[in-house]
């Protein structure tokens, strides 16, 4: 059985949001897409949509912050999600337009990318108050 712990297994926690983020994401963006908006245009609305999700259930419930969120925080949130939306839409331009690619598997490239710039910046700055890591020991 999955273990949700808070402190142990934020990676997984994470995990489960980024699946309801991606699947925010790819339904928005498929049904723009339908709607014969441009795949460029459409990913950065789809992938906004994916984004409020992502910070609400992140803060809450994979980082456990219990302060209201600051300014720089929702800077910080932004920034990474920036980034990785720079990440994500290149990605899907050069597997699509240069290599021609299937859109869905052009779409989940860019969506692998852009998780991993994610997590990493949300991990490591936007939800780090401050916390100390751990590091262990070495023995002699």
């Amino acid at each position: 059985m999955l273990n949700f712990e808070p402190k142990t297994n934020a990676p997984l926690r994470f995990c489960v949001v980024g699946l309801l983020n991606t699947a925010v994401d790819f339904a928005v963006f498929f049904v723009l897409s339908l709607a014969m908006i441009p795949y460029l245009l459409a990913q950065p609305v789809s992938y906004s949509a994916g984004v409020i999700n992502s910070y609400f259930l992140n803060r809450r419930w994979t980082f456990q912050v219990k302060q209201k969120p600051d300014r720089l925080e929702i800077f910080k949130f932004i920034f990474v999600n920036g980034v990785s939306l720079v990440v994500s839409s290149s990605i899907l331009f050069i597997t699509r337009d240069i290599g021609q690619i299937n859109i869905l598997f052009s779409k989940i490239a860019a969506c692998v990318g852009g998780v991993a710039v994610n997590y990493i910046g949300s991990r490591l700055w936007v939800f780090n108050k401050g916390q100390k890591r751990r590091i262990p020991k070495s023995s002699k």
